[in-house]
């Protein structure tokens, strides 16, 4: 019989890597003096942060099948056996492709296509708290890997303004990456307290 996964583990693992990422921005910028090279380093940042964010909702994701596959049974509509090992969790969410969703919106559908809107998951990441962090990680990591006019539209509209040089330039002003990754590490230690196990 599978064991059933950690959740609590993944968002401590999570938590330090989120840990690691800040501590290398903070030692390497310390080091710059270019304003261009500080931006880059963010802009690496970000995209780091975002993989990091995607394999918390990837192995959460999991880790919530695999302890109660009656969540994805309900959902789908198939009647799962009660022990999945997350192996056939994850083929069930990824098959041969790889894990991604579209911004806060295409996070929330994402979800809820594996979950019921009760499960303490879906419900924490609705949470208005968490709402503007979600979309500007998704807009700030598609205008740093992307640059493309349609990330640069979505990155205004996220973060509420007119002009935007690029990623790294908004997150090295006022705290600003440290702030959003405070929220996200809010949003990992959520989910530590409301996971099962």
């Amino acid at each position: 019989m599978p064991r059933k996964k950690s959740i609590r583990r993944i968002c401590t693992d999570v938590l330090s890597a989120f840990g690691e990422i800040e501590s290398y921005v903070k030692t390497v910028r310390s080091d710059l003096t270019s304003e261009k090279s500080i931006s880059w380093i963010y802009e690496g940042a970000i995209i780091r942060v975002y993989r990091v964010f995607e394999q918390l909702i990837l192995h959460t994701l999991i880790g919530a099948i695999n302890n109660d596959t009656s969540t994805i049974s309900n959902q789908m509509g198939i009647k799962f056996p009660k022990h999945l090992s997350d192996e056939v969790c994850e083929y069930l969410m990824i098959q041969d492709g790889y894990f991604d969703f579209k911004g806060r919106d295409g996070l929330k559908e994402k979800i809820k296509k594996y979950l019921p809107e009760n499960h303490w998951m879906p419900a924490t990441v609705r949470q208005t708290k968490y709402k503007t962090a979600l979309e500007q990680l998704c807009a700030l990591r598609n205008l740093a890997a992307h640059s493309s006019k349609k990330a640069r539209v979505a990155a205004l509209r996220a973060l509420s303004c007119s002009r935007l040089k690029d990623a790294g330039s908004w997150l090295k002003k006022k705290g600003r990456f440290g702030d959003l990754v405070a929220v996200l590490k809010a949003l990992a230690i959520d989910f530590q307290q409301h996971a099962p196990r």
